[in-house]
């Protein structure tokens, strides 16, 4: 009750979103705006914050989940004229250097990577497998584009020609969320855009973060020995507390893995 008396100087607070994880993935911890939303909401409302932090790691993932979670940061920092400051670290990269794009400052540990501005799209081709075994693939239409790149049936060129448009078109968006939150603090004689990837110093120099920094000494740093931190995040279900989804959660944890491993990590 004592720390509710208004004669009582207030130590300053600190929001502390963890952002970790594949965005739009389905494994635990997966980042979606549906899941992580109503935690950033909390943030940026409960207890007058003097900052809101971002502490990230992520590959990357969905780029729409990337864009509606970075846009909905933005949009309540201008709303509530809260600053946002993003830490890095294992890695932000792809959709994960979108969202700490997001913030108005970026800093890393000198060994996160960062970057990968850039666009992917996988599958699998099993059209000659399926024949050498004698399955024949049936498939019904209206629409000549509905079918596009069926990985049972063989790649048509026009099919490849039609997805390199989509890609180039996301990367054109996200190239354009990263110069208008970075702008003149980009380098402007490196193409940042290849889906190239950096570790801090480097992305540092490059204007892609702001510098070297670790969230607790950098926040204490800023607002003082007494600054205070409140977590927030998305919360487990009550089935996935008891292990009720085993079988999927194993599945989701070797994809969400194999999309780490491609940073080295």
């Amino acid at each position: 009750m004592i720390n509710y008396l208004p004669f009582l100087p207030k130590h300053p607070t600190v929001a502390v979103i963890r952002l970790s994880g594949v965005i739009g993935g389905r494994a635990r911890g997966g980042l979606n705006d549906g899941g992580i939303g109503p935690a950033i909401d909390k943030a940026f409302s409960r207890g007058k914050p003097v900052a809101v932090a971002l502490e990230i790691s992520s590959p990357g993932g969905s780029p729409v989940q990337s864009s509606l979670i970075g846009a909905r940061i933005r949009r309540l920092a201008d709303e509530k004229k809260i600053p946002v400051i993003a830490f890095v670290e294992d890695v932000a990269a792809s959709g994960g250097y979108w969202l700490a794009a997001a913030a108005d400052e970026v800093y890393a540990d000198p060994s996160s990577v960062v970057g990968s501005i850039g666009v992917i799209s996988s599958s699998f081709g099993a059209s000659e497998l399926i024949s050498r075994h004698g399955i024949e693939r049936r498939v019904y239409t209206a629409g000549q584009s509905k079918s596009m790149l069926d990985p049972f049936r063989p790649e048509k060129p026009e099919d490849v020609e039609r997805l390199k448009h989509i890609l180039n078109d996301i990367h054109t968006n996200f190239i354009d969320h990263v110069k208008a939150r970075r702008g003149d603090k980009l380098a402007p004689d490196v193409d940042l855009f290849t889906g190239e990837i950096w570790l801090a110093k480097r992305a540092a120099e490059l204007g892609l973060i702001d510098g070297i920094g670790h969230l607790r000494p950098f926040l204490k740093e800023r607002f003082g020995d007494k600054v205070k931190f409140a977590r927030y995040g998305t919360k487990k279900g009550l089935l996935s507390r008891f292990g009720a989804q085993i079988i999927g959660d194993a599945v989701d944890s070797i994809e969400e893995r194999a999309a780490y491993a491609q940073f080295g990590l």
